[in-house]
């Protein structure tokens, strides 16, 4: 679908709300006219920032604005596409799509360029406030570099792997009881133990876990780590 295949839908579309559209209209793709509301619609064949620019300067002197791109199924369940409409949101931008099918095009709301309600969107995102902020607490220190990527994050449940690990190469085998009586977390060992996500330890007897040589190398390789935690 070509950029210029999303207008007779998009005119359709503002006509049924009553608007009146015309196209392009000083740099505009459309504008269109109820009363006195000025509406622009920016078209494009994708979602992406230069048409979120373009429709962003067009507020400059409108009322209403709208992005326009046709609908694909399978982009609209990307985690970008739903980043790109949180934006979308945030900048109080419409955005439309335009289904083809059997021949047929038409044009839908998808987001209304309403008023940005950031009270209702930090409730809404209460979960992830509160996970990051147990993260940021449950860390001890401050040992990755901001900007990294493909390299091993020390987590805070990377922290408390080590200081089991860290416990259970100087005493040997133990329970999950008997570690946490040494400090270890007490909601979260007997998981670490249980799941064991890095491969760094044993089950060697009903309720009795021991070290990996897998988990022997962890330990000197976070021995400065293993330090600051102990």
């Amino acid at each position: 679908m070509l950029e210029k295949d999303l207008y007779e839908p998009v005119k359709k579309w503002l006509e049924g709300c009553g608007f009146t559209p015309r196209a392009e209209v000083r740099h505009c793709d459309v504008v269109a006219v109820k009363g006195d509301i000025v509406l622009a619609v920016e078209m494009k064949t994708s979602l992406n920032l230069d048409v979120i620019l373009q429709a962003v300067d067009r507020q400059r002197f409108c009322d209403l604005v709208y992005i326009a791109v046709p609908k694909k199924g399978r982009v609209i369940f990307t985690r970008r596409w739903k980043m790109l409409c949180h934006l979308l949101r945030r900048l109080e931008l419409g955005l439309l799509l335009v289904n083809s099918r059997d021949g047929e095009q038409w044009a839908e709301e998808s987001i209304a360029p309403l008023p940005f309600d950031r009270v209702r969107s930090r409730q809404q995102s209460g979960r992830k406030r509160k996970l990051a902020l147990e993260e940021f607490k449950n860390r001890h220190g401050d040992y990755n570099v901001g900007g990294s990527s493909g390299s091993r994050l020390v987590t805070a449940y990377r922290e408390q792997a080590l200081l089991v690990a860290s416990h259970l190469s100087r005493n040997g085998p133990m329970t999950p009881k008997a570690l946490r009586e040494l400090g270890c977390d007490k909601k979260k060992t007997l998981g670490i133990l249980y799941d064991n996500h890095y491969g760094w330890f044993e089950h060697v007897s009903r309720g009795l876990y021991g070290l990996s040589d897998k988990g022997r190398k962890a330990l000197e390789e976070y021995q400065q780590i293993i330090k600051e935690l102990e």
